[in-house]
């Protein structure tokens, strides 16, 4: 279990190298066409060849996994802010506020949020800017998906509400935000993070998904998800197996994730 925790480390981290370096790992910008050699095949001068448009395949993977790898962390952040936010004030005030809290919370979670994004990511216009729908695809991952989490914040606060040592803290004086910031964040640190930890792999995925559908970041910019996009003329792996290695770069990134939360359960 060592070893696949310290592989699942190790690609991370190459992951993350790749990303932080892609400017100088890349031969070219994503957007740049080499016209004169469209679906080139791998060369010195293009490692994985190069699209239809004559644009260097590596460099827009490289950029891809930039857009992808860093936009999720920071939904996974705004889906754990919002569910520690619902479920911390559900678990906190109890009565009506739970009730609606929980409500809203059901009502999420009844919606299959995957559709509902696919709905409103399509009902945007085509020529949306391309930092313009990076911004859009993410911040509609980071509120649409914090319900399931909010609920498991909700039991954990309101756990914490009725624990001895919150009864001995309200006693002496304890209330409020004061309450709240030196009690009980403390102790719903773990289940905060353990959340925006499931969160990074799930919103990887969700973003492929919408990629491959072209619903996703919009062109020229590069994701992980509209690098899938070319694999839906590809018939065999013999031809141009190098246009896989987008996919197989998601599988790798995401089974890693995989390990490192079967190991935190096992923990727990």
């Amino acid at each position: 279990m060592k070893l696949a925790r310290s592989i699942a480390v190790f690609v991370l981290a190459i992951a993350a190298l790749m990303v932080l370096g892609a400017k100088y790992l890349a031969p070219a910008g994503y957007e740049n066409q080499f016209r004169e050699t469209p679906q080139a095949k791998p060369s010195s001068a293009h490692w994985l060849g190069t699209d239809d448009l004559g644009r260097d395949r590596w460099s827009r993977m490289l950029y891809g996994m930039r857009v992808s790898l860093v936009l999720a962390p920071l939904a996974a952040l705004l889906t754990t802010f919002l569910a520690g936010f619902v479920g911390g004030i559900a678990g906190y005030c109890g009565g009506w506020t739970e009730r609606f809290c929980k409500i809203l919370i059901d009502l999420f979670l009844s919606v299959p949020w995957l559709f509902l994004l696919i709905t409103v990511r399509a009902a945007l216009p085509l020529n949306i800017s391309p930092p313009a729908s990076v911004a859009v695809t993410f911040a509609l991952l980071g509120m649409l998906g914090w319900a399931a989490s909010a609920r498991i914040i909700c039991t954990g606060t309101k756990d914490l509400m009725r624990s001895e040592f919150v009864w001995m803290a309200r006693a002496s004086g304890f209330s409020g935000i004061k309450l709240v910031r030196l009690h009980l964040l403390p102790n719903l640190r773990g289940a905060l993070f353990a959340q925006f930890w499931i969160s990074i792999p799930v919103f990887i995925i969700a973003e492929a998904n919408l990629g491959a559908l072209g619903l996703g970041v919009a062109e020229p910019l590069p994701s992980l998800g509209s690098l899938l996009r070319e694999l839906q003329d590809a018939v065999t792996l013999r031809p141009e197996p190098w246009r896989f290695l987008p996919l197989a770069v998601l599988i790798v990134v995401i089974s890693a994730f995989q390990v490192l939360l079967n190991k935190q359960e096992v923990r727990v």
